[in-house]
């Protein structure tokens, strides 16, 4: 939802001295960033404008409060969202966008941009609101959540793979060297045998 208010002060009021392009998304991914866009653009004479920026947010409670304020130059409010909000203005202030820097679960509702402008020719002061209401989206983030797990679990059980396989290698091998030992000690009995044999029948000659 976007709107225009404008306030006369000496002179006519003229619609068409400024004009508004404010589209921003509303749907946010949690732990991401995101921006609130507010346009509002001017003719070449009037780029001297004082320009003074209000950002608010109105809860589910209906709480409205100001998160930020820009006056000649950006400011972090004491609150909650201080430490939060990034200023993503043009030079010319014609662009008075922000952005949220990480998205929070609590952070769904509905965020205004409210800007006055105070031109040097005095004729009229106006000022635009923008409202825009954005919601949280969970499923990315508990989609990472997942796939954390899942990696997780797959190098647990590419690990109990690898101690089984090496456990299952060890005993061929005890195996192995087993019947090596057996058979070694079958042809030593054998031989052993043969020369008993051998003995007896010299005795008897």
């Amino acid at each position: 939802m976007s709107g225009l208010r404008l306030s006369v002060g000496r002179g006519k009021m003229r619609m068409c001295a400024m004009c508004v392009d404010a589209v921003s998304d509303t749907e946010a991914v949690l732990g991401r960033p995101m921006k609130l866009t507010c346009v509002s653009c001017m003719k070449r004479e009037e780029i001297s404008a004082e320009t003074r920026v209000n950002w608010y947010y109105t809860g589910p409670d209906d709480d409205r409060q100001s998160i930020f304020l820009y006056d000649g130059r950006p400011r972090d409010l004491e609150g909650p969202w201080k430490g939060r909000l990034q200023w993503n203005g043009s030079k010319d202030l014609q662009d008075v966008s922000i952005s949220i820097i990480k998205i929070r679960l609590n952070d769904s509702g509905r965020y205004e941009c409210v800007v006055h402008r105070q031109f040097s020719f005095n004729l009229y002061t106006p000022s635009m609101e923008k409202r825009v209401e954005i919601n949280t989206d969970s499923t990315a983030w508990y989609s990472e959540i997942m796939m954390y797990v899942l990696l997780v679990f797959l190098t647990f059980w590419l690990l109990v793979e690898m101690i089984y396989c090496y456990r299952k290698i060890s005993k061929s091998d005890e195996q192995t060297q087993d019947s090596a030992v057996i058979l070694l000690k079958l042809i030593i009995s054998t031989h052993s045998i043969q020369n008993i044999s051998l003995v007896a029948r010299l005795m008897k000659v």
